[in-house]
């Protein structure tokens, strides 16, 4: 019955199964008519690079359309004199940059574009017009080469002006060679590497060879109460600093300043030798620079030009902005400083010992390379003809107190003369020191305990001491303590380096006076008629008098050994103790 029905039901719509057949074929017909379109890789990132290239070009030359259309309207060029020489472009407040070539100043120029506030734009508007920067020379005799330069400028809202200026390589020969160097600041002369005092053409040789070393030097220094209206000057801070490049016979390629908002200023300067920079604190009046050169060339000589170009002190006005007076004293700028060698030369230089080089040694370590002294003065420091001499003046906390020396040299009209410390200013001064080779042999405030000590033991020890003799001792201290026993009747001082005791009679004068003793008329020891003074090798001098043992007449009571250790490593040690 079941399937009686399904047979009637497939006979009874014989349409259905025509339908069914009618479809699929259409369906297999639709499918046929249809395309596909299969694209390679390659093509798709060809058109990608070629659209960016369009857009691209498209842009760059609405740029140079744009600047070239408006460029005598909106910038003001002033015209080389030469095609080597500087082009200088400005806009508004905003100098934008120095180049030789200009090309980089429609291609390479950033200009400040950023919306300012109107407290912004007044200051901005108070700098108008900007002089125009220094631009650097090249030194007579120098060969610079030839340098590509690259540099990106981002606008920041702290910088209310910006300046690059190149150097001018047109201008050869026109810049003198000699340093200007302050006349009443006194220039060390430092033997900088493994050479001797006595020695220029070794000297010279050492340093062809260290500028290829992978070594430097580096000045850090800090300034204080500076003039306000000095310190937020671009001007006036890049004349300074090209001045400093020209007397220390460095090269500025090109440097880079701004002015900062509300004020301020950064400079940074690229040198053929390594970099200079340095940021101010107007309102605070100080100032810090850094200086970094290659090579062996010393950098402790132009310290006394840094203070004398960038120390410069307030105006009247500015001194009552400050408030008059610091501590009770007027405001005097004040210096520190530190000298640092930097890099590796006993590595890379072939026979270097740095106990030979004073800047590596004591006097740079305990001296040179701190920067904690509220005061160090270099006073001399000269070559003799056996060896090296320099002498600071020194001031560090707690051993003194740079307020109370400031109080105890007051002017006159100061109204602080009343004060303990200016009525006795011998107790509030710096300490000095000597070193020689570079290491330490005395200073003012260990004068007395050590040569005291030194002294006194020995002629208490004996009975008579009549005729005492003093090996070294070219302070002059030793023999002064001598002088202070009434048995003596003869001081005999040998010392090989003359020129030792002329920088100590003029610069160490506390070492060897001899004023307060009794029924003395003499100010320097060394002048006094009891001391007999040798310039002469001790060991030689002793030898050729005493080489006849029965000379009993010139035999001493005493004699005392007041020089080098013999373990200093100074050249002279070996000659002394040999």
């Amino acid at each position: 019955m079941r399937g009686l029905n399904r047979s009637r039901m497939l006979h009874a719509n014989p349409s259905h199964i025509h339908n069914d057949s009618f479809h699929k074929k259409s369906q297999e017909q639709t499918e046929d008519t249809h395309s596909r379109v299969v694209l390679a890789p390659s093509i798709l990132y060809l058109s990608l690079f070629l659209s960016a290239s369009i857009a691209f070009g498209i842009g760059w030359t609405s740029r140079i359309a744009l600047v070239v259309s408006n460029f005598e309207e909106k910038m003001d060029l002033e015209p080389a004199s030469s095609p080597k020489s500087p082009l200088v472009v400005k806009k508004s407040a905003l100098s934008v940059s120095t180049f030789n070539e200009s090309f980089e100043v429609l291609f390479g120029a950033y200009i400040d574009e950023t919306p300012h506030s109107d407290q912004e734009d007044a200051e901005i508007e108070a700098n108008e017009p900007t002089p125009a920067l220094p631009v650097p020379q090249v030194i007579s005799g120098k060969t610079v080469p030839l340098t590509r330069y690259t540099w990106e400028e981002f606008p920041a809202p702290g910088s209310a002006e910006g300046n690059t200026v190149h150097i001018d390589r047109s201008t050869s020969g026109n810049v003198a060679t000699q340093p200007k160097h302050d006349n009443t600041k006194p220039m060390i002369s430092f033997v900088t590497a493994n050479s001797s005092s006595n020695d220029v053409a070794e000297e010279t040789a050492f340093e062809d060879e260290e500028v290829h070393l992978p070594s430097g030097q580096h000045l850090l220094i800090d300034i204080r109460h500076v003039s306000p209206s000095f310190l937020n000057s671009q001007h006036a801070l890049a004349t300074a600093m090209i001045t400093l490049i020209n007397e220390s016979e460095l090269t500025l390629l090109s440097y880079h300043c701004h002015s900062l908002v509300p004020v301020g200023v950064s400079c940074a300067g690229v040198l053929l030798e390594s970099h200079i920079a340095f940021h101010t604190w107007p309102t605070e009046g100080v100032i810090t620079l850094d200086l970094f050169t290659c090579g062996a060339k010393p950098l402790i000589p132009i310290v006394g030009s840094i203070e004398r170009l960038f120390a410069v002190p307030p105006t009247l006005e500015e001194r009552l902005a400050y408030g008059g007076k610091l501590n009770g004293n007027p405001l005097e700028t004040s210096m520190v400083w530190s000298h640092k060698l930097r890099g590796f030369r006993e590595e890379f230089s072939e026979g270097y010992d740095s106990m030979d080089n004073p800047l590596d040694y004591g006097l740079g370590h305990e001296v040179l390379n701190r920067l904690t002294f509220d005061l160090k003065d270099e006073v001399v420091s000269t070559a003799t003809k056996f060896q090296h001499v320099d002498i600071f003046d020194v001031m560090e906390v707690p051993f003194r107190s740079y307020a109370f020396y400031q109080k105890s040299i007051a002017r006159a009209d100061d109204e602080i003369t009343d004060s303990y410390e200016y009525c006795h200013p011998e107790l509030f001064k710096p300490d000095r020191v000597l070193y020689l080779g570079g290491v330490l042999q005395s200073s003012f405030l260990g004068d007395a305990p050590y040569h005291e000590a030194l002294v006194h033991p020995v002629m208490i020890a004996h009975h008579n001491p009549r005729r005492v003799a003093i090996i070294g001792g070219g302070e002059g201290a030793t023999l002064r303590e001598v002088l202070k026993h009434n048995t003596v009747e003869e001081v005999v001082m040998i010392d090989i380096d003359e020129e030792l005791i002329s920088l100590a009679k003029e610069h160490l004068k506390e070492w060897n006076d001899c004023s307060d003793l009794i029924d003395s008329n003499v100010q320097s020891c060394f002048d006094h008629p009891k001391a007999s003074i040798y310039f002469c090798d001790a060991m030689k001098w002793f030898i050729d008098r005493f080489n006849d043992k029965s000379n009993d007449e010139m035999k001493f009571d005493v004699i005392i050994m007041d020089a080098l250790d013999p373990n200093d490593a100074v050249d002279i040690v070996d000659e002394l103790y040999t």
